[in-house]
């Protein structure tokens, strides 16, 4: 079989480990991988590169994608679905292997329900956001490297006695955050599955003053909500533009919070958005073990027939899921924010 692999959606660290263990296990079972390129659009445009021995070399440690990524999604093109038919009609595929977020597995769903497209998921997102699964590759990465960040700025607002707010990635779930924020031991963490008020957080500030603290570091996800405790409650976005595909940008929550809470307190507070550098730069080591078996376990799926379907961890046990469950957000586990707050 000649077998498509594409990478949708965002990038994200441990991409490109899929990719080398899905075409190497290919390879081994007698099977040619291809690369398609900008995800769904290489189909649609039969936009293809070889992935033979030299090409997958060297990928573990590689950050991003070296098949270029889009969230190109054919349904929303008039001549989309009929591009991707004819892709498929003239035989130069057998099957895709489609790796990205809950919309590309949205897209994957539909394509394999409207057009019997035979493909199998790889769920990929730093946001750690995706039904079905226990954990996506590239969580992990983001994670370590928002903890870090967390770690050098406690040295900073010590030194200056200043609150300092961190912004990090997530969209709709607080993943991320809460789980950065536990392990750089912030003061507050705010998610957007729930919301805490602009005087609560000020609150704690002021005890951790009141108890010799003169500095506090609260991390707050992208998608938050700034909330007041008059039951005021508003999404922040910096950019009100969407992308080509009508997704909204998200970004601002930070500098709205670090403004509020410094006229809340008196203390100087200051703002610090990770953005996009959660997303960059080499895979942990549990992040490329992780992508290497979702890689071998695709594989493994295409050459079975089990289409339709999206490799999961469960635990420590990585399954094959219909696609068809795949729908909506993974939102936080509340849990772990109780957690959290044991300690502010």
């Amino acid at each position: 079989m000649r077998i498509g692999i594409l990478t949708a959606g965002g990038d994200c660290p441990g991409l490109n480990a899929v990719i080398r263990a899905a075409g190497r296990k290919l390879m081994k079972e007698g099977h040619e991988p291809i690369g398609l390129l900008r995800g769904y659009r290489g189909l649609a445009y039969r936009d293809h590169r070889p992935l033979d021995h030299p090409a997958l070399s060297g990928l573990l440690p590689l950050g991003g994608t070296i098949l270029s990524t889009s969230s190109y999604d054919p349904f929303r093109h008039d001549d989309g679905p009929d591009r991707v038919r004819a892709a498929m009609a003239d035989g130069t595929l057998d099957a895709v292997i489609a790796i990205g977020g809950e919309h590309t597995m949205e897209i994957s769903r539909t394509l394999h329900d409207r057009l019997d497209l035979p493909v199998v998921g790889v769920p990929k997102t730093i946001d750690n956001d995706i039904v079905g699964t226990d954990r996506t590759f590239g969580f992990d990465t983001a994670v370590h490297v928002a903890t870090e960040a967390i770690d050098r700025l406690h040295s900073t607002a010590q030194s200056h006695d200043r609150v300092m707010v961190v912004e990090v990635m997530g969209r709709n779930a607080g993943w991320i955050a809460v789980t950065a924020g536990i392990a750089g031991g912030a003061d507050g963490i705010l998610v957007p599955e729930t919301d805490i008020t602009v005087e609560q957080i000020a609150a704690t500030i002021r005890q951790r003053h009141e108890r010799g603290k003169d500095f506090s570091i609260i991390v707050v996800s992208e998608g938050a909500r700034l909330a007041f405790a008059d039951g005021r409650s508003r999404r922040v976005k910096v950019n009100t533009e969407t992308d080509e595909y009508g997704y909204e940008r998200l970004g601002g929550i930070g500098a709205a919070l670090a403004e509020e809470l410094e006229a809340a307190t008196g203390y100087e507070t200051r703002t610090t958005v990770l953005g996009h550098i959660q997303r960059g730069g080499t895979p942990t080591a549990t992040d490329r073990v992780l992508a290497t078996r979702y890689g071998v376990a695709a594989a493994e799926a295409v050459i079975d027939g089990a289409f339709g379907t999206m490799v999961a961890l469960r635990g420590t046990e990585i399954v094959r899921i219909p696609l068809a469950e795949v729908t909506g957000v993974k939102t936080v586990d509340l849990g772990l924010l109780e957690l959290a707050q044991t300690f502010f």
